[in-house]
């Protein structure tokens, strides 16, 4: 419903400009890609709602793809639960055309019954993990937070039930599918938006970050470079406590970024070919021990076809463990460029960086590195 009232503010406030004006705007709608009639033809199932904005006078070629993580949609990139402008409109104005999608299943995409059981993230699961970790409280005999959770600043107001800020925040959360059923469904609408606009720029986040590698192994000709903010990670396993929930034993990304197929060469006859080793000590205190292939790697053949960049910020569960992401793209061959947000000046941030703080600081870093690799 957030959502859908975003867009029509947008498309009235573009009707109640003077036609100067309204030369001057970007032109705003909606279509549907993917999607295949299901149950002899009375559902349809795997359909992605994309909304895009498009300036009036673009001045970059290639547009923006943005694909929201878990229990999100495009409500994140249209503006923050505080009321500043969202990444949408900061790239819009800066001159790029950006698609925004709602993972099938999700917002305006829809959900079909074939997707099988949904989840919902609680109040409490956002406190922890998004918006108040530097003073959340967990119940009697549960861990306290990751080492870096003290360090949070980044989201307005007190992050917590009740503060208007965050109330909004939760009103914009929605069910979705389980993971596996996800990684499937985006990667084949990733790649239905792809065939349809043209190469894009794919920008990620959290758990659409393994996603966004499945579009990129698709369609390697249309990506022309990943923006992974805080993608899902680390490579093989889950984070292990207090950084992540997930059972640290449990292969969780057998293809090492993904749970679905990745190329490599030499080629894998399953994913078992994919040989693990974890480091013997951590880089450095309150970072995560890394797992990456053993020597000699194999490469990624279609994701080391663009150059890709990821985000992390001070504070987030994200902070411990997302240079084991890099450090297995690097080692995969894949040119990857890595920025921890406090080492640019921009500190106390968590994991949802487009509605924090430094959301706009963020994102004309992203454009910043857009144009190093000549892609503004």
């Amino acid at each position: 419903m957030n959502r859908l009232l975003a867009v029509i503010a947008l498309v009235c406030l573009q009707a109640c400009l003077t036609p100067a004006a309204q030369a001057q705007a970007p032109a705003v709608g909606t279509f549907f890609v993917g999607g295949h009639y299901v149950r002899e033809g009375q559902a349809m199932a795997g359909q992605a709602h994309i909304l895009f904005m498009r300036p009036a006078k673009p001045k970059h070629a290639t547009p923006l793809v943005f694909i929201p993580g878990a229990g999100q949609t495009v409500t994140n990139f249209l503006s923050t639960p505080d009321g500043r402008p969202g990444w949408a409109s900061v790239f819009a104005d800066a001159g790029w055309t950006v698609y925004l999608m709602d993972q099938p299943g999700r917002g305006a995409s829809g959900y079909e019954a074939s997707y099988g059981a949904i989840k919902r993230q609680t109040p409490e699961f956002l406190q922890k993990r998004f918006t108040a970790t530097q003073n959340f409280e967990p119940a009697p005999g549960q861990p306290q937070g990751w080492p870096q959770a003290k360090l949070h600043t980044g989201f307005p107001g007190t992050g917590k039930p009740g503060d208007p800020i965050f109330d909004q925040f939760y009103a914009s959360q929605v069910e979705s599918a389980g993971g596996d059923v996800s990684a499937k469904l985006v990667a084949e609408a990733g790649a239905a938006l792809l065939d349809k606009i043209g190469p894009a720029i794919v920008v990620t986040h959290s758990q659409s970050g393994a996603f966004g590698w499945a579009i990129g192994e698709a369609r390697p000709a249309l990506v022309k470079a990943i923006v992974a903010v805080e993608p899902s990670g680390p490579p093989f396993f889950g984070a292990p406590p207090p950084w992540g929930d997930s059972d640290p034993d449990k292969l969780t990304r057998p293809y090492g970024l993904t749970t679905t197929p990745l190329a490599y060469a030499p080629a894998l006859s399953s994913p078992a070919d994919l040989t693990r080793v974890q480091d013997a000590a951590p880089e450095k205190p309150d970072l995560v021990r890394c797992w990456l292939q053993a020597e000699p790697a194999r490469k990624l053949v279609n994701l080391s076809k663009f150059p890709v960049l990821v985000l992390v910020s001070e504070a987030s569960y994200h902070a411990g463990y997302d240079h084991c992401t890099v450090r297995y793209l690097r080692q995969a061959g894949v040119a990857t460029d890595f920025t921890r947000l406090e080492d640019v000046g921009l500190h106390g941030g968590g994991h949802m960086v487009m509605i924090e703080k430094h959301s706009t600081e963020v994102a004309k870093l992203i454009q910043g590195w857009l144009k190093t690799k000549k892609l503004d």
